[in-house]
């Protein structure tokens, strides 16, 4: 068996940033050895620029969105930008599976190992029976309504089975997961809860001020979503409460779930949330995406919040609808520069273990440890870029 050797300015291990004087040892098919000392290693060390660290987990995506690159303009607001994603998805199949299958290798060659993909449709399918990344999909339910519960459930649930049952995604993760507080009827909630018992699921969890004002009057901009749909008024029950107060409880069935955005999240929910997940046989993880809280509504949720509350942090692109690229190190690089004060070590931690082990897949991925075949990515200086070395 033939050994690689690698080393660089820095290296990452998931955990911490060591110098140069650490070099990485893989085997020929990139399962890590060790990280021994630089005059330990012998000959035939790879010398690299930048920083060396196992390959991103990106935790939220809308792969099957990748068509709508550059078509809706930056900082609309999150209602505008809803309204245009719903009207300007009917476009020819061949540019949706040519978009999807660009922005596939996008996310590859740039150093992205794992993907939490969040889609409607079975449209990513063929190009994810190709790919070389391990996708976790979430099969995203809409059903506004208790009466079309049922019906939107089984059709979901067909979805699912496309996934579950193609033979090159035996070794990927599927579930169904609800999209958001604002598309989700109490009777759907109670039925995703029931079928997803300890997995890993996601919601969009407070992106807008409106969210809130729905649960908590029946009104707001919201409304404007909603006729689209032919739906003239709320459909959700007024409880006077925001919205994660509303739909969390609904959850209750030991899954792990992944609260996405949270942009708008005042300190008194981020307290609930924990202290509903720590007695209700629940974990909690809350995913950022930076570049799309820029790209939408030019605002970063309160990270620091978070971090003083210990919450679990991982990262995601979101979508080519709302993102300038579908990179992991860009979003460490917007949390840097809005935020200069949090450890660059830390924001990696976010951007790798904390994913692999949010997604339950830490065995292999997250870390240069040994036994595991995470990836091996150079981050550029700066944080300018990424690229995959193995």
């Amino acid at each position: 068996m033939s050994y690689k050797k690698i080393s660089a300015d820095y290296l990452f291990n998931g955990y911490e940033i060591l110098d140069k004087d650490h070099v990485l040892i893989t085997d020929d098919k990139g399962f890590v050895q060790d990280i021994v000392a630089a005059t330990e290693a012998g000959d035939d060390v790879e010398v690299l620029n930048g920083i060396l660290s196992p390959g991103f987990v990106n935790c939220h995506c809308h792969l099957e969105l990748s068509h709508l690159k550059d078509i809706i303009p930056p900082h609309t607001g999150l209602i505008e930008f809803l309204c245009s994603v719903v009207t300007k998805r009917d476009f020819a199949r061949e540019v949706i599976l040519s978009a999807i299958e660009k922005a596939e290798k996008e996310m590859y060659d740039n150093g992205i190992v794992v993907v939490g993909d969040i889609g409607n449709t079975a449209d990513t399918l063929s190009v994810k029976g190709r790919s070389k990344i391990y996708w976790q999909n979430f099969i995203e339910v809409l059903s506004f309504t208790d009466a079309k519960a049922e019906e939107n459930m089984a059709h979901y649930k067909r979805v699912l089975s496309e996934f579950t049952h193609y033979s090159l995604l035996t070794t990927h993760r599927s579930s169904l997961v609800p999209h958001a507080p604002y598309s989700i009827s109490p009777k759907t909630f109670e039925l995703i809860n029931a079928a997803t018992a300890g997995q890993v699921i996601s919601i969009h969890n407070q992106e807008h001020p409106a969210e809130d004002e729905l649960y908590k009057t029946g009104g707001g901009d919201y409304l404007r979503l909603f006729k689209i749909f032919g739906v003239n008024q709320s459909p959700f029950p007024v409880t006077g409460k925001s919205s994660i107060r509303s739909c969390l409880p609904y959850f209750n069935n030991g899954q792990t779930i992944l609260l996405v955005h949270n942009t708008f999240m005042p300190e008194e929910d981020i307290i609930f949330a924990q202290d509903y997940a720590a007695t209700n046989n629940i974990s909690l993880v809350w995913c950022l995406c930076p570049n799309a809280n820029l790209y939408i509504e030019n605002r970063m949720p309160p990270v620091e919040l978070f971090m003083s509350y210990n919450c679990s942090l991982v990262l995601g692109t979101d979508s080519y609808s709302s993102n300038w690229q579908l990179s992991i190190i860009k979003e460490v690089a917007a949390v840097q520069k809005c935020l200069p004060t949090i450890p660059l070590d830390t924001i990696l931690q976010w951007a790798t273990i904390n994913g692999a082990k949010a997604l339950g897949i830490n065995e292999r991925f997250g870390s240069f440890e040994k036994g595991k075949q995470p990836g091996v990515v150079l981050i550029e200086e700066n944080l300018a870029g990424a690229r995959r070395v193995l």
